[in-house]
């Protein structure tokens, strides 16, 4: 029996972010401490293995309540389904007959929930590839992304931008441009600009998060998108300005500037501070890491932040001070 293995991995938003959902530029890096992996095989129906992710037994009421406080509403059952249904739509669109047999699949991940690492997207990216193989058809690189978008976006109806899905897609540390000018249409998606870095570019990061920290993404990007689409000038001024500061990041890592990338990571946090109502509990999170003596801003949407530290002594007092704080600090293995 042919079993399908594919994964997809965390990421962390270096600098730029959120502005990729608003024509703007990101540089991101994938984590492969944290991944999600989808394993297909063939069977005699379509089937949907629910996992732990999907839980709907608790052992309290009490128990509930704080499983959906952190985490929501949904696990991971519907990404999984709504790729699925995206996947036939596009070998529809490009005339590709796929074969009949059936498949059951099933994902699993060991990526903190909850607190901005891109699970979600994990899973999406994962699925998309083990389909792709089961089915022996290739959709074009640039593509997946904006189809891995479109499942959350259109068919789901989760805020989010192409940031996350380019990175699990390309891998390693990639720079982003969305610019309305850099914008081409493929196959009926929207795709970037999108260019490979060397990783030896990337000075030391650390990633801290806390998963009693997290909370659901579109809490953050739901209001933050709608106050830009009724045109609300304070948030359009911060996306032209995320777009710059990733842009200022670019040319500062291929000088080797490890200093100005490191106050260019500070002034992307304090930006998103100016027009987001954040989470004391995550604001903790980056004053502590900047008393250490280490840049801060957050991976993603809020629950785990990433920054650059000057040496070890740095990097043992983030251990003890986050972790006084209930934060968990890696240094992540890039690659």
């Amino acid at each position: 029996m042919e079993i399908i293995h594919q994964r997809a991995y965390a990421r962390a938003g270096l600098i730029g972010n959120p502005s990729d959902g608003y024509n703007g530029r990101t540089l991101s890096v994938v984590i492969r401490d944290f991944f999600a992996e989808v394993v297909l095989y063939e069977w005699e129906d379509l089937e949907i293995i629910l996992s732990q992710e999907d839980r709907s037994r608790f052992g309290s009421i009490h128990e509930l309540q704080h499983d959906v406080k952190l985490h929501g509403y949904y696990g991971g059952a519907r990404l999984v389904k709504a790729t699925i249904k995206r996947f036939v739509e596009y070998c529809q669109f490009k005339g590709w007959r796929l074969h009949a047999r059936n498949f059951s699949i099933r994902y699993g991940s060991n990526i903190p929930r909850a607190v901005g690492l891109a699970g979600s997207s994990a899973i999406i990216v994962a699925t998309l590839r083990a389909l792709q193989e089961f089915y022996h058809v290739a959709i074009p690189t640039d593509v997946q992304p904006s189809l891995a978008l479109a499942v959350e976006t259109q068919d789901l109806g989760i805020a989010g931008g192409l940031q996350d899905r380019v990175i699990q897609v390309l891998e390693g540390l990639v720079y982003m441009d969305f610019a309305k000018d850099k914008i081409r249409t493929i196959d009926g998606y929207n795709c970037g600009i999108y260019e490979s870095v060397p990783i030896g570019l990337l000075p030391t990061i650390y990633i801290a998060y806390s998963t009693e920290a997290g909370e659901p993404t579109e809490v953050t990007h739901g209001p933050l998108k709608a106050r830009f689409l009724a045109g609300d000038a304070k948030v359009v001024a911060a996306m032209s300005k995320f777009a710059s500061l990733a842009e200022a990041a670019y040319r500062a890592l291929k000088l080797g500037d490890v200093a100005a990338f490191s106050v260019l990571m500070n002034e992307n946090f304090d930006l998103r501070k100016s027009i987001c109502d954040l989470s004391p509990t995550h604001c903790l999170m980056i004053e502590t890491a900047r008393q250490c003596g280490a840049s801060a801003k957050f991976a993603g949407s809020g629950g785990a932040i990433v920054g650059v530290y000057p040496d070890e002594t740095t990097f043992a007092r983030l251990t003890v001070r986050l972790g006084e704080i209930g934060c968990k600090v890696i240094k992540p293995t890039v690659r």
